[in-house]
């Protein structure tokens, strides 16, 4: 016989983790203790050797769904004989607190079981949930992770649901936001004017009903709500764009079952098995070739973004007989989600026809993650619900300084280390808006406060107008935390790397719309090498005279006159004499080396979209437009300046406008030019590898988020022998800017991040 002390490290309270264990030990017959630590849990047992080093490696694979097991510590001695059964013992107070929390999760099979079970107590109750399952992160006020420290401390346990939480026999032991009809919070609907009509099951009856007629039904979910009505009525669907302001930017919905998703689109089993999985986010999906033109009312281009219900309250909705909703945020233009009653009720007034609301209150909103399946997995557009506030591991040290990591200004997010531990913020959006800012700097101080962490560095984009630059100097200031600032896109290049644990140098394609360079002037079709420590610039896009400045981005054909005028194409524009005058004298004619840009200019010039009604608009729909099948492509040359080597567009955009004009279609038009932007990404890796013997590539930014070019780009480089990566956990746009940033930080406290392989 011999004694074990297992100390496990990870996301191990509030899953089922210790009746999990309490199982395993008593499958084993051994004897001990369990107890939470501020780092995970801490067992101490006895039994044979053989017999407990069997149990130890069981763990990792039969451990609750929720549960993420970082790493397992496991000393073996000759004390032993002392227990005589297992118990649970009392947690253990650390000098610090070092728990992780848990994101929200989706329904799990057995509360689904028991929901529609007639005569089960909780049927058709539409907050049950359990250890496996339900609201976390959105609910959480403060740590320890207690009933009395979330939402749910308005709601006191009945003796049923008390009894099944201090039995450890019972999945709901422990499970913080039990609870039933006869204790728990309830739903209610309201009509247009705020005024209630029923409540529980009636409430959701009426509900089903108008969204059956044609309704549009404001929806309060895990993070905030949803502004749903029927997918499949065209008329019902641009009504809701007409009230909610949002002409042309797709639609996310929600299908009752992965069936009701392959009627719509192609579905492959990596796509279903994101869609099926426990975090439930929305996956954009290739629609069916018969449904393109006639799903335009929810998205104009070729993809549609799926997500199945995540909550017992969508089951419930759904019933039977309704196959697919559009549920998109509710929220006014470019403010956050909203997520209190009486604002709801407040703020869409004359958009929602009615409200089917809950009295739980939210207390952390959190938008719905959004991803493409790449490579098998999550390829991210944005890491949200069902995703944070769980930690990117990015080192297995755990005597790392901390940091404070802001981000940018467009998809915003901030990043709080502590020791190897990564905490990335959920969706928070673009910060010019008041709102925005204000839940931006609210959240900062609430991830503060949950993880226990105060940043010895804080760390901001070298854009000096980013209100995220702002917030990090005036809490540099207020706190006597120094302050660095990160050129932007060696914050991309970083954050790939800590992604994907690389340590040393890279080459790093960063292409983006927008990022100050170092020379003042504005990136975002780069080549860099670098790491963490340091970077240079190898190669970028010929620069591009925005006409107008910061109105090119909106108004792309004024992008698209500049690469004509440029390459000495005819001009027919009707503001020909006047866009020519500016570019003449270069008045409010910035350069870009922006990818984006080069996108924009290309949608504009073939014809696809003159004016963007929300970033990246140009881009997506020249994708959606491309022909698969065509693999040529446009000439390419290159032009050498400042020891820079510079993709000269000059050369394409002539041989661009000549076959459109001969009446070259559109699709073989819009592959060639993204073929042309793969081959030449190519070419300026060999010359990069040949300048400074670097074999391993990095992709990153916000132009990555491109299928077509992922599908490719990867599969030459490596042929041609170059080892690629690109982001695996967090988004390869600004919204993981902040990861880099941190990572970069990290490096030059002069702590050495030693990045691990872990994928927590």
């Amino acid at each position: 016989m011999e004694r074990a002390l297992i100390k496990i490290h990870g996301i191990v309270q509030g899953v089922g983790f210790r009746p999990f264990i309490h199982r395993l030990v008593r499958e084993h017959d051994l004897k001990g203790f369990i107890k939470n630590t501020s780092s995970g849990v801490e067992l101490e047992l006895d039994g044979e050797r053989e017999v407990l080093e069997r149990f130890v490696s069981e763990i990792p694979s039969r451990a609750p769904g929720l549960a993420v097991i970082e790493n397992i510590e496991t000393e073996y001695g000759l004390e032993c004989g002392r227990f005589e059964n297992f118990e649970i013992r009392s947690s253990k107070r650390e000098a610090f607190r070092n728990t992780l929390i848990s994101p929200d999760i989706c329904i799990c099979d057995d509360c689904l079981r028991e929901m529609l079970t007639p005569g089960d107590r909780r049927y058709r109750y539409p907050f049950i949930n359990c250890t496996n399952c339900g609201p976390r992160f959105t609910i959480i006020k403060d740590i320890p992770y207690d009933r009395a420290k979330t939402s749910m401390s308005d709601f006191p346990m009945c003796p049923a649901c008390n009894a099944e939480y201090h039995d450890i026999e019972n999945r709901r032991y422990h499970a913080q936001p039990d609870a039933c009809p006869v204790c728990g919070p309830h739903v209610f609907f309201m009509d247009g004017e705020g005024r209630a009509c029923a409540n529980g099951d009636d409430a959701i009856a009426i509900a089903r009903s108008l969204l059956r007629k044609g309704s549009i039904i404001a929806v309060k979910g895990l993070g905030g709500m949803h502004l749903a009505c029927r997918a499949d009525v065209e008329a019902v669907a641009r009504l809701l764009r007409k009230r909610k302001q949002r002409d042309e930017k797709p639609f996310a919905v929600m299908c009752r079952n992965v069936e009701c998703a392959r009627i719509l689109c192609e579905v492959s089993p990596e796509e279903a098995a994101v869609l099926e999985g426990i975090r439930r986010p929305i996956v954009l999906l290739r629609k069916r070739k018969e449904y393109e033109e006639t799903l335009r009312h929810l998205s104009e281009n070729r993809c549609l973004g799926v997500m199945l219900p995540y909550t017992p309250l969508h089951v419930l909705l759904f019933g039977d007989d309704i196959d697919a909703l559009v549920m998109t945020s509710a929220n006014l233009s470019d403010t956050p989600i909203l997520y209190q009653n009486e604002e709801a009720v407040r703020a869409l007034h004359g958009i929602a026809d009615g409200f089917l609301l809950h009295n739980r209150d939210i207390q952390t909103r959190c938008d719905d993650s959004l991803c493409s399946v790449l490579d098998g997995r999550e390829y991210f557009l944005r890491r949200s619900r069902g995703y944070v506030p769980q930690p990117v591991r990015i080192s297995k040290r755990d005597d790392l300084p901390s940091v404070l990591a802001c981000g940018a200004e467009q998809k915003a997010s901030f990043c709080l280390t502590r020791g190897g531990h990564a905490f990335l913020s959920q969706h928070i959006g673009d910060l010019k808006n008041f709102e925005t800012l204000s839940f931006y700097r609210n959240q900062i101080s609430h991830f503060r406060r949950l993880f226990d962490i105060v940043p010895q560095r804080i760390v901001c984009d070298l854009h000096p107008d980013y209100l995220s630059t702002e917030t990090a100097r005036e809490m540099s200031e207020e706190q006597h935390i120094p302050l660095l600032q990160v050129q932007h896109h060696h914050a991309h290049l970083a954050s790939c790397m800590a992604d994907n644990a690389l340590t040393g140098e890279v080459i790093g394609l960063t292409w983006d719309g927008t990022g100050l360079g170092t020379d003042g002037t504005i990136w975002g079709g780069e080549c860099l090498i670098g790491g963490f420590e340091t970077f240079r610039r190898f190669g970028s896009v010929l620069p591009i005279p925005l006409i107008g400045g910061d109105r090119a981005v909106k108004e792309i054909d004024r992008v698209a006159f500049a690469l004509r005028h440029a390459a000495s194409c005819k001009n027919d524009d009707e503001n020909a004499s006047h866009y020519e005058a500016m570019l003449a004298s270069g008045v409010n004619c910035p350069l870009s080396s922006g990818m984006g840009r080069l996108f924009d200019g290309a949608a504009a010039l073939l014809g696809i979209k003159k004016s963007a009604g929300y970033e990246g608009q140009g881009a997506v729909l020249l994708e959606a437009a491309a022909d698969e099948a065509e693999d040529g492509c446009f000439p390419i040359e290159w032009l050498e300046e400042n020891n820079t080597l510079f993709f000269d567009w000059r050369a394409m955009v002539a041989a661009m406008e000549q076959r459109a004009g001969a009446g070259e279609s559109t699709a073989v038009l819009s592959a060639c030019f993204m073929n042309t932007l793969v081959r030449m990404a190519e070419q300026q890796c060999r010359r990069a590898r040949e300048c400074s013997g670097l074999n391993r590539v990095v992709l990153s930014g916000g132009s990555f988020q491109n299928l077509y070019l992922m599908k490719r780009l990867p599969v030459l480089l490596r042929e041609d022998g170059f080892e690629v990566y690109h982001q695996k956990r967090v988004s390869c746009n600004d919204e993981g800017l902040s990861l880099g940033q941190a990572a970069i930080a990290l490096h030059r406290l002069g702590k050495e991040t030693n990045v691990s392989g872990s994928t927590t």
